[in-house]
């Protein structure tokens, strides 16, 4: 078996974890003159959600770059349902889509909170397991895929790189399958 399909066989296919939030305020640059957000700072929300998660998980993309790693995105789906507006209260929803020691990727859910929010909604407080529904209004779902690698930008196996990143990492993955 090659290299490439080993790998195949490594990452998982189901997206089924639990669901990480951030949170945060539609600033008035992020929207036009109607005061709807632009397209493309969705895909920031989507970093700020990756970021988040690896934070509420014990881990810094700073950790994580200090190692040598990077995680690129190598490819992006994005569905609009409903437009964010200016002043809007969103929550960002995070989860691992698919993980092995070459590539991870995430799905994204982006909500608008429109109640006065309970304690259980904050940042890092609550984690959402794959069967409960999210709160909030639908606007935006996605997905990122990336792949490890070095600082010369060579692919590396975070396996054998980064155990110990691999395993938080890997028990976050697993943590939606029990």
């Amino acid at each position: 078996m090659n290299g490439r399909a080993k790998e195949a066989e490594n990452v998982q296919k189901e997206s089924n974890g639990n669901w990480y939030t951030a949170r945060l305020r539609v600033r008035y640059q992020e929207s036009d003159q109607m005061g709807v957000v632009y397209h493309a700072n969705y895909l920031n929300w989507f970093e700020i959600g990756r970021t988040e998660m690896i934070r509420q998980m014990g881990y810094t993309y700073r950790k994580m770059e200090e190692q040598g790693l990077l995680l690129p995105v190598t490819g992006l789906d994005v569905k609009y349902h409903k437009p964010a507006r200016y002043d809007d209260e969103i929550m960002i929803f995070t989860r691992i889509a698919t993980f092995s020691g070459l590539r991870l990727g995430y799905e994204y859910d982006i909500r608008r909170i429109s109640e006065v929010p309970d304690v259980s909604l904050a940042v890092g407080e609550r984690v959402w397991s794959h069967d409960e529904s999210l709160p909030g209004e639908r606007l935006v779902t996605g997905s990122t895929q990336h792949v490890w690698v070095n600082a010369d930008w060579k692919p590396v196996r975070l396996d054998k790189v980064a155990s110990e990143l691999y395993s938080v990492l890997e028990k976050v993955w697993l943590s939606g399958k029990e």
